[in-house]
């Protein structure tokens, strides 16, 4: 059970407060509702880029690492297609450190140019390592691509191309600035060795001045349902062929997004999983196979990916899934099997309250999705699953209408 205390600045800033004192330790977690999803198609890739710019420097602060370093502690930022989440992690003693750093990029960046040709060098760089010079490094691209649409989930995080951020100007980034790294679009969470009242000082100190801003409304086009079997065959560098399949899942606030959840755990979570313990170990069919979620807020994907043994084809590995799929939709799954599956993500979830950390950035995921207390709540969710509930998303999900597959042949 994690304890929480919750207030809201007048400026909109909502901040949640975990008191733990068995460490000497505390986490400070800002996330920003704003993620991939929020970007215009001709502009992809500006929430990655600020990303690297919100360490460029602000206001008053020209260089954000070395204050955190002599304070003893370390940070870090991550970004994806919902939301951006920024971090850090330091003595409690010095907490305040951290209270003015992140306050301080939320008034305002340093809109240097020089900062900006920096950072803009720097992603393109990250683009092309990771997507462009990586074998299946664009994988992402193309699976988003032939799932989607109309969403926005039709480009990854790191953008289309590495030319909307080499053309992005510096009015571009002012005004997705100033649009999204407001407070009253922000949650601001600390957990560690504090008091609620020593955060709602310390928070009024330092974000109670910052003015709230105009948020755009989110007005994201709904993703029409998939009637038609979709395919893409893929030649690229890469050493051997490779074998994705993806279908659309439930939304994360679906009631039915732990039973999809538990389907790709059924499939290929450990050695005991279907795929891995039939089609790797028994059947030799593939040299390496796994099952995935993307967890994202509005419908996401259920992706299986896996790429042959030495002499096996592309044709017998997806036969070779789709009998697994098919036996999945009409053989109950057993109880114990059921059990297993649970108890590892009951698991999960006990580990992930143990770092100061994760408690912070947990509790601000789950307050951004609507309710902080459902990080309490996660657990009941999965073991109220059903073997019935998941052969039912088995039929409903993994189905030829609803399935997209990239094929990737060495050039």
């Amino acid at each position: 059970m994690i304890e929480f205390t919750r207030f809201e600045l007048s400026n909109g800033l909502r901040v949640l407060v975990h008191e733990d004192n068995s460490t000497p330790m505390v986490a400070v977690n800002v996330l920003y509702n704003v993620g991939s999803r929020d970007e215009q198609p001709d502009k992809t890739g500006f929430a990655h880029l600020f990303e690297h710019l919100m360490f460029g420097g602000s206001l008053n602060v020209p260089d954000f690492d070395d204050p955190i370093q002599m304070a003893g502690g370390e940070n870090n930022a991550f970004t994806n297609s919902d939301y951006t989440n920024f971090y850090e992690v330091l003595p409690a003693q010095n907490i305040e450190t951290a209270f003015w750093l992140e306050s301080d990029r939320m008034l305002s960046l340093s809109f240097d140019p020089k900062v900006l040709e920096v950072q803009q060098k720097v992603v393109v760089e990250e683009f092309k390592e990771t997507c462009l010079n990586q074998p299946y490094g664009d994988a992402w691209h193309l699976i988003s691509d032939l799932a989607y649409k109309v969403h926005p989930y039709r480009w990854p995080t790191i953008g289309l191309t590495p030319s909307h951020i080499e053309d992005a100007t510096m009015q571009d980034v002012r005004d997705f600035f100033f649009n999204h790294y407001r407070p009253n679009n922000a949650i601001l969470t600390v957990a560690g060795k504090v008091t609620p009242q020593q955060v709602k000082d310390l928070a009024e100190k330092w974000f109670g001045d910052i003015p709230r801003g105009e948020v755009p409304p989110r007005q994201l086009p709904e993703e029409p349902k998939q009637h038609r079997y979709g395919r893409r065959i893929h030649q690229a560098n890469v050493p051997v062929e490779a074998l994705y399949m993806t279908f659309h899942m439930p939304a994360r606030l679906h009631p039915d997004y732990y039973a999809a959840d538990l389907l790709s755990d059924v499939l290929c979570n450990g050695q005991s999983s279907r795929l891995f313990r039939r089609l790797l170990k028994e059947q030799q069919l593939f040299a390496s196979i796994d099952c995935y979620i993307s967890g994202s807020i509005d419908p996401g994907l259920l992706i299986i990916e896996g790429k042959p043994a030495e002499g096996i084809s592309i044709d017998q590995c997806r036969e070779a899934i789709w009998r697994e799929l098919d036996l999945l939709k009409t053989d109950p799954i057993g109880e114990q099997e059921l059990e297993k599956i649970k108890n590892k993500v009951e698991s999960n979830l006990v580990f992930s309250e143990i770092s100061v950390l994760t408690k912070a950035s947990s509790l601000a995921f789950y307050e951004l999705i609507g309710d902080a207390d459902m990080i309490n709540a996660e657990g009941e969710h999965y073991q109220r699953v059903t073997a019935a509930d998941i052969q039912r998303m088995a039929q409903e999900m993994l189905v030829e209408s609803n399935c997209n597959e990239l094929v990737y042949m060495p050039a």
